[in-house]
């Protein structure tokens, strides 16, 4: 008899994609079978990524605070660039990370405040800064789902052969904020593989609508992509 691992209560990417994996019929058998083992070797991954991540924010919030008031601009967005990519990593880290995240936020403000006094008198230059304001709220709240994070994770969490049971598996919600990271391109390969899996899996009735459901959601998005860049 088999048991239950024990996941974490607030994982890091690498248990949160083995508790995707975990007895999920889309996925192969080989990557549905978990044990305490698979997951305690996922817990430590987590952890060093988590300690290598706060030595590295470290050292970016210590070049943040030491910037000299006459520092070249392209330095200064340059750190902006840093502190995004630390927020888009902060989001999928074990534990909380709240406190780091709200940190990031105003240190990012206090840098966006700088670089609009620097362009007080150019109409031009500041709509595109309200315009990269808006994108990347935007993109901090698409980060919230821990799907989206783990997608974009450098470290590579979700392998290819991974994605599209992800997808199929998730909940319609889910699957709505993590179509938008990819391209029409991009869709068009993944409704053709999810198209096969469906074709070659059996699945109980439970499993099988939720991924039809999500298959005819990623097939419209397909369509209303296409829609919008034949009009642009």
């Amino acid at each position: 008899m088999t048991t239950t691992p024990l996941f974490s209560r607030e994982p890091g990417a690498h248990e949160r994609h083995l508790r995707r994996r975990y007895e999920n019929p889309l996925f192969p058998p080989e990557r549905r079978r978990i044990g305490d083992r698979d997951v305690l070797a996922a817990r430590r991954r987590d952890q060093q990524h988590l300690e290598a991540f706060l030595e590295r924010f470290h050292q970016v919030v210590q070049r943040a605070v030491n910037l000299d008031a006459n520092v070249q601009s392209d330095v200064i967005l340059e750190l902006k660039e840093e502190l995004d990519r630390c927020y888009e990593e902060a989001a999928g880290l074990a534990g909380d990370q709240a406190r780091i995240k709200e940190a990031i936020v105003k240190l990012v403000g206090t840098i966006m405040r700088a670089v609009r006094q620097g362009a007080e008198h150019d109409a031009v230059a500041l709509r595109k800064l309200d315009e990269e304001d808006q994108a990347r709220s935007l993109h901090y709240e698409l980060l919230e789902e821990p799907l989206v994070a783990d997608l974009l994770n450098p470290e590579d969490v979700i392998p290819e052969g991974d994605l599209i049971p992800a997808l199929l598996g998730c909940e319609p919600a889910v699957l709505e904020k993590v179509l938008t990271l990819f391209s029409p391109e991009q869709m068009t390969v993944m409704i053709r593989d999810a198209r096969s899996l469906l074709e070659n899996t059996t699945l109980e009735a439970g499993v099988l609508a939720l991924a039809t459901t999500n298959l005819v959601r990623m097939e419209a998005a397909a369509t209303e992509q296409a829609g919008t860049h034949t009009v642009n």
